[in-house]
């Protein structure tokens, strides 16, 4: 079984695209998507306070990393096929952190609706530490 991305690419188990999705997390991008989600949480946005909760410093938000690694899929098969996706945030990501994501078809089958495929997805930053794990289904 195989189903087609939107730029014409079989997709079959075992296929996976990886990019680096943010080439560095930075002060200024944890502050814009504080501004834009209207999640101001100190752990993201107050240094002192943070530190005093026991990190290094300020943590981007996980969904800020989830959105990252969303941009994968959707340059892979389009965000308008995207049915669900499901994170999990493994390990916290630090602004000078870069962010790599790597997806991989893990089945293609068809149901009454369509052919859908599933995904696995990672997102590692620069020193290969896991920051995040998921799966997403696509409608192709």
């Amino acid at each position: 079984m195989s189903g087609y991305s939107h730029t014409g690419e079989t997709l079959v188990v075992g296929a996976s695209r990886e990019h680096t999705v943010i080439p560095e997390v930075t002060r200024t991008q944890i502050v814009q998507y504080a501004g834009a989600s209207g999640d101001y949480s100190p752990l993201h946005t107050d240094e002192p306070y943070a530190v005093r909760a026991g990190y290094p410093g300020v943590m981007a938000h996980g969904m800020l990393v989830m959105g990252a690694a969303e941009r994968l899929l959707a340059e892979w098969v389009g965000r308008e096929r995207l049915t669900r996706y499901r994170v999990r945030f493994v390990n916290p990501v630090w602004p000078g952190d870069s962010l790599h994501a790597v997806a991989t078809v893990v089945d293609v089958r068809d149901s009454e609706q369509g052919k859908y495929v599933d995904f696995e997805i990672l997102a590692t930053n620069h020193h290969g530490v896991v920051v995040l794990s998921g799966t997403s289904t696509a409608c192709v």
